[in-house]
């Protein structure tokens, strides 16, 4: 049988490190392909070599029966191979169709770009795919969420044969899930092969017909989604049997620790008013666009609000920057590391220092030696994988990069914990790491917030939903009554 893509024993090192060993894979025409493992298990290098952006050290791919090797990503896109990148890399001055065809834009007769051609076409694809975002919207006025679907409809514009999806949900919630969802099952009916990446194992079971699993680099196992459980490929990705997948030891007090009060911003969210006690993790879901976000920035300082009043442990503070609510016991984790959470260019010890350095120095003067003992007692507590806390944090996996965050804001010893889409981007077993990271701290008397767009994960952790829609609050739910359905019902 021949496949439309086919590879055998690829290998990649960076710097006498071995990034990917016997990289296997084979992908049907017609059908989804989960690339499944851990953060660092050589998923997104496998990737790259087969697009053109890597040179591999050994091993062959097959495309379509014939032997290639693409020395550039425009290669790759020649032979009818796309990618939906995990990093989003946008032109933000440009518009979306610009965007979407940026450097192959259609000319008019005499020369010069027809924009008129570009928008129709991308509109065309938009609509196909059901996402409402207009082709002449400037890529800076979109949030994140629509950012990656614009990526989306980009790499469909190819009308490649093959498609990769690196993490294309990572970056959107539970509507813009389903038309991506749905987008897949159009194009696998149209005879395209997907290989889809994903942490999210609910997206998986749901969408794929065949799994591999790589870990440490190299190639474990594959099969049929219908032959395993959830619980034997977590098993194969971590490679041990993973215990209770959501570490909740909690039990919150009935003492207050944020309260807030008609809260409103200027036309984000409208007459928010909430409370959560000490030693309670309360989860906030809604749909893209819903206010979830928009919350967090006001209570941090980051967006203006209008009205309402903000309160910890009973006492109303004011906050109008950052470096306030930093002073008032509040840490935000946002839902960008990369973009808002972590100076990407710095080392580690340098962005776990970040958010104290008023308190790692004597009066102006920082001192080297309080900044190198926090950075080494951070590292040891969140069991942060890095060679030295020198090293540049963009060289960490994603799981030690958003541990990275949380120890940032540990390090400023906070009373209330916001946390937006915590686990965005990491591995189950990062995962489970950050759930007991949220428990311990709610359970030596802490105060959680969490927005988060995977149900299972407000399910599993909150002990109160607050459910958004439009900019309000339009349901409270226990922990007890709250289900799947019924958040979706209040969220849509």
């Amino acid at each position: 049988m021949v496949h439309l893509l086919e590879v055998s024993g690829l290998t990649k090192s960076f710097g006498g490190v071995a990034a990917l060993r016997n990289g296997q894979f084979q992908l049907e025409s017609g059908s989804v392909h989960a690339l499944c493992g851990g953060n660092g298990a050589g998923k997104s290098t496998f990737l790259s070599i087969i697009m053109g952006i890597h040179v591999r050290d050994g091993g062959q791919i097959w495309r379509n029966g014939e032997l290639v090797e693409f020395a550039s990503p425009a290669e790759a896109l020649a032979s009818g191979i796309s990618i939906i990148e995990q990093e989003l890399s946008p032109v933000p001055h440009m518009t979306v169709a610009e965007n979407i065809y940026l450097g192959r834009e259609p000319l008019r007769r005499f020369g010069g770009i027809n924009f008129s051609a570009m928008n129709k076409a991308s509109g065309r694809i938009l609509d196909s795919l059901e996402f409402d975002i207009s082709p002449t919207t400037l890529m800076m006025d979109l949030s994140i969420a629509q950012t990656q679907l614009v990526e989306i409809a980009k790499a469909l514009s190819y009308d490649a044969e093959v498609i990769f999806m690196d993490e294309p949900t990572s970056a959107i919630g539970g509507q813009e899930v389903e038309q991506l969802l749905a987008a897949i099952q159009k194009l696998k009916a149209q005879g395209k092969g997907i290989v889809y990446v994903s942490h999210r194992l609910s997206e998986i079971f749901e969408v794929a017909d065949h799994y591999t699993v790589f870990r440490d680099g190299a190639f474990v196992e594959e099969g049929e989604i219908s032959s395993i459980d959830r619980r034997g490929l977590i098993r194969c990705i971590v490679g041990r049997d993973l215990e209770e997948e959501f570490t909740k030891t909690n039990t919150p007090t009935n003492k207050t620790g944020l309260a807030v009060v008609g809260l409103s911003d200027e036309n984000k969210i409208s007459d928010i008013s909430f409370s959560v006690n000490k030693g309670e993790i309360l989860g906030i879901y809604g749909l893209m666009g819903s206010g979830r976000t928009e919350i967090f920035e006001c209570l941090f300082g980051l967006s203006k609000k209008t009205s309402g009043t903000i309160s910890i442990a009973k006492k109303t503070i004011e906050v109008n920057s950052p470096s306030q609510a930093i002073g008032h016991g509040l840490a935000l984790v946002t839902e960008d590391r990369k973009l808002s959470g972590l100076v990407m260019t710095g080392s580690v010890r340098s962005n776990l220092c970040l958010a104290s350095l008023k308190n790692l120095g004597h009066g102006p003067v920082m001192s080297s030696m309080l900044e190198k003992t926090a950075s080494k007692e951070m590292i040891a507590q969140f069991s942060i994988k890095a060679e030295r806390d020198t090293m540049p944090v963009s060289e960490l996996s994603g799981g030690n990069q958003q541990k990275t965050v949380l120890g940032k804001w540990f390090m400023t010893k906070p009373d209330v914990l916001l946390l937006d889409e915590p686990t965005r981007g990491v591995d189950v077993g990062a995962k489970r790491e950050i759930y007991g990271v949220m428990s311990e701290f709610a359970s030596q008397g802490g105060t959680v917030v969490m927005t988060s767009s995977e149900i299972e994960e407000v399910l599993g952790m909150a002990d109160r939903i607050l459910v958004m829609r439009d900019g309000r609050i339009s349901g409270v739910l226990s922990r007890k009554e709250a289900n799947a359905e019924m958040l979706v019902n209040l969220a849509a």
